[in-house]
């Protein structure tokens, strides 16, 4: 198995580059050496380095990061999707945040992408019945990176989450493939009731820093939510809605808005 493994990172195109990127990194600054060996160059697979930067970052006095990496170990290899959807989201982070130059940096650097895969750690142990470690995990992603994501949500692929300060997702909320989404979004409710009661975002859909989408209401997929928005109401797909409360003001203005990346009103 552990041959197979190898052969199998070898072959991960993602975790190649990665692992190249880590090797230039360490060369051209030698001071981030021990860091970079430790979080990527000592591991065989992506799956190993995820769940070593995630116990690094979740640790505390509360919890080891022996026993949380024990934890996310066991998730990555009871659920193969976990590294595909970081693989993806890796990609999706490199291929629409101007930021981003290499496939090193959302795994070393990016708290939305750490953040996320945290999340989805904490999701594989909601829906394995381990509630409180759940929550926990939860807890730890609020406090280490200001991202608050309910563990019962559920997230596709290929999401960018770019600066990720104050991300806010309720427990009923759920997110699309290729979706992107800027700082301060919250995907919330309007009030007391337990049951189904969070935004409903499609696949390829944009969200600007500061959008608020609340209630049960769904949003359609390759559409655009303006930043400041405040949604209440659905959003019909390749639209775009801006404002107070949140209006179609156009149609989304490209086919992909979330790979775009085009927040300008009126832009084509």
């Amino acid at each position: 198995m552990a041959k197979t493994k190898t052969q199998f990172a070898e072959l991960d195109p993602v975790w190649s580059r990665i692992r190249t990127e880590a090797e230039d990194a360490v060369a051209q600054e030698p001071l981030l050496g021990g860091l970079i060996h430790s979080s990527i160059l000592h591991h065989e697979s992506i799956e190993n380095a995820l769940a070593y930067r995630t116990s690094l970052k979740l640790a505390s006095g509360e919890m080891s990061e022996q026993l949380i990496r024990e934890i996310c170990d066991a998730a990555y290899a009871d659920d193969p999707a976990l590294s595909l959807a970081a693989r993806a989201d890796i990609a999706a982070v490199h291929d629409r945040d101007p930021a981003c130059h290499r496939f090193l940096q959302p795994l070393m650097f990016f708290k939305g992408f750490q953040a996320l895969q945290a999340y989805r750690v904490a999701h594989w142990l909601w829906e394995n019945g381990r509630r409180d470690m759940a929550y926990f995990f939860q807890m730890r992603v609020s406090e280490q990176f200001g991202v608050d994501i309910h563990p019962a949500a559920k997230i596709g692929k290929g999401i960018m989450i770019d600066h990720a300060h104050s991300i806010v997702i309720g427990e009923t909320a759920v997110v699309g493939d290729n979706v992107s989404m800027l700082h301060s979004v919250t995907l919330g409710g309007t009030g007391k009731e337990e049951e189904d009661r969070h935004p409903k975002i499609g696949d390829g859909v944009l969200i600007g820093a500061g959008a608020k989408v609340l209630g049960n209401i769904h949003v359609g997929h390759c559409s655009r939510i303006a930043a400041g928005s405040v949604v209440l109401h659905e959003v019909p797909p390749k639209t775009t809605v801006a404002g107070v409360p949140a209006k179609v003001v156009g149609e989304a203005g490209c086919s992909t808005p979330s790979i775009t990346m085009d927040q300008l009103l009126g832009t084509k």
